[in-house]
């Protein structure tokens, strides 16, 4: 596999070994001691499948006393991923990171603990996966606007379906 770091060092993009033939493909899309090598630390303690529509935006979402770190992937169609800094003693907070992941590419996004995170759907529907290194504990849940001009996310459409949640959660700055 193959490691690259993003503009904020700790956010990383994964572009794992695929060994494709006329039969279809085989890669393996996690091993612990592979990844913990390549900085990704673990346990994994929670997977999840999310099953979206075009133009649907899920985020920007994080956990305050139990922050997950998310190893995420798409395994239908495509999504537009985003990785924002909030942590509060880090040269780059309120910073985004983003990339567009799809199923055809096979790439993961490692969004570490103390990030909020984020996607939208580019296809007609997206399967996305996420590895989480800690358990959702919904008393604990927090989001942020995803058009917060403060941190200023260039998403690629301006007119989401979102949940009530998510298109009334507060600006960075109100935290």
């Amino acid at each position: 596999m193959k490691v690259t770091t993003t503009a904020i060092p700790d956010v990383l993009l994964i572009t794992p070994k695929v060994f494709g033939d006329s039969r279809g493909f085989f890669l393996e899309t996690f091993n612990a001691a592979r990844y913990a090598e390549a900085g990704i630390p673990g346990p994994f303690v929670q997977d999840n499948h999310s099953h979206s529509a075009k133009g649907v935006l899920r985020g920007l979402h994080f956990q305050k006393q139990y922050p997950q770190g998310k190893l995420v992937y798409v395994t239908l169609g495509s999504v537009f991923d985003v990785a924002v800094d909030i942590r509060q003693n880090s040269p780059s907070f309120g910073q985004w990171v983003g990339v567009t992941l799809s199923a055809d590419d096979h790439q993961q996004f490692y969004v570490p603990p103390g990030f909020a995170h984020g996607f939208c759907v580019l296809s007609e529907f997206a399967d996305f996966h996420y590895k989480c290194t800690d358990y959702y504990h919904p008393e604990d849940d927090g989001s942020i606007r995803w058009d917060d001009p403060g941190i200023g996310i260039q998403w690629p459409i301006t007119e989401p379906t979102l949940s009530a949640k998510d298109a009334n959660a507060p600006f960075l700055k109100d935290l």
